[in-house]
């Protein structure tokens, strides 16, 4: 990729690379657009049918005019029925785009699912996303798979009441043609559910009447308004404040045990991970580091970026001077290097360090790692 003498790229060769990059994603969106496309091209097996979703070497791409961005570099993990699994690391290290993945809502045409599957079990059957046309996606999402998004400020709609709001949800995925009454009364439940207790005061409101922890409540109710097997919550509580926070991560692990839902969990809080999830998956720049159960990576953390990220975490008792902070920067992700993408950043290398990116060694039956460190130490390899 030629670049000027400064490091930016010419006009000319930015002309070059948006060219390619039209040609590549048109493919996608002719493939995507499709009608009337059989259901045996996106049917598929689960490979354990006790998970809710299977992620398969995802590889989610953003073509942009400065090159293509490798924003979800080949992620595997599951996400078990009834449980929660925490999705940890920097903020651009891929956790939202791998759960947009899911939903079929990146940006596109720039962001594209270029390999891998997405496995969504359904009960009877199993989807692969990657596959699956808009147009049976629109029946999945709300009713199978549902997000609550991360800033409740802006995610409602400051011109609508709440109760028009939740209605539409209702009415758009609803299968049994409810009545307005019905679809109404279904609205205040929900409100009543998510613990708002003037349900029918707050439904004639607009959302500027609410504080943040009502307005997550509102968006929280909006999730669960078809009752979906899984529940996306990207970093619901990072706008609001502590004691507000406690409530509604309490709101999550009740209605999780109610609904019978999964749940995964995105956050770059590890407190609100060790309290909320049963699996942890640690990610930085777009591939997974680390897994495990939630007391695998909280007791025995393995890669330096999980003992660097439990380093700079406060703990309560415990006074420093100085929190511990990762050194370096992230690589860039249109030009990522062909050896582990931490090794610039970590204080612990060995001499495999110099090779190519570590594979992915077990330390126990669900602890993984990709670190040298481990390679030859009575770990298993895989792949």
């Amino acid at each position: 990729m030629a670049k000027k003498s400064d490091g930016y790229l010419s006009a000319r060769e930015s002309r070059r690379i948006s060219k390619e990059n039209r040609k590549i994603t048109n493919a996608y969106e002719k493939q995507r657009k499709r009608k009337n496309v059989p259901e045996s091209e996106y049917l598929t097996q689960m490979r354990d049918p006790n998970n809710a979703v299977e992620f398969d070497d995802l590889h989610t791409y953003f073509f942009t005019d400065n090159g293509v961005v490798h924003s979800v570099d080949g992620v595997t993990f599951e996400v078990p029925i009834g449980k929660t699994v925490g999705v940890v690391g920097e903020s651009g290290c891929g956790k939202s785009v791998t759960s947009l993945s899911l939903m079929q809502l990146l940006q596109r045409p720039q962001g594209q699912i270029v390999q891998g599957a997405i496995r969504l079990n359904l009960g009877g059957k199993a989807y692969d996303v990657t596959k699956t046309p808009n147009e049976v996606m629109k029946d999945l999402r709300g009713n199978y798979v549902s997000m609550i998004f991360q800033e409740p400020m802006t995610a409602l709609n400051p011109v609508f009441r709440i109760g028009e709001q939740l209605n539409e949800v209702i009415e758009l995925h609803d299968k049994e043609n409810k009545t307005e009454a019905q679809v109404k009364a279904r609205t205040i439940e929900l409100l009543k559910l998510v613990g708002i207790a003037n349900s029918e005061g707050v439904y004639k409101m607009y959302p500027h009447e609410l504080s943040g922890g009502m307005r997550q409540r509102v968006v929280i109710a909006m999730a669960l308004a078809c009752n979906p097997k899984i529940i996306i919550a990207d970093e619901p509580t990072t706008a609001l404040d502590v004691t507000i926070q406690a409530q509604i991560l309490d709101l999550l692990r009740q209605l999780k045990s109610k609904l019978n839902s999964s749940i995964m969990f995105i956050t770059h809080d590890l407190g609100v991970i060790a309290e909320m999830a049963d699996y942890v998956v640690v990610m930085y720049a777009g591939r997974i580091v680390e897994k495990g159960t939630a007391e695998d990576i909280f007791l025995h953390p393995a890669h330096p970026y999980t003992i660097g990220l439990m380093a700079s975490k406060p703990v309560v008792g415990k006074q420093v001077d100085e929190l511990y902070s990762i050194p370096g920067k992230v690589p860039n992700p249109v030009n990522m290097p062909d050896y582990c993408y931490f090794r610039d950043r970590c204080e612990m290398c060995v001499e495999q360090c110099c090779g190519d990116y570590p594979h992915e060694i077990s330390l126990s039956d669900t602890h993984k790692v990709s670190c040298y460190r481990y390679d030859g130490k009575g770990g298993t390899t895989n792949g």
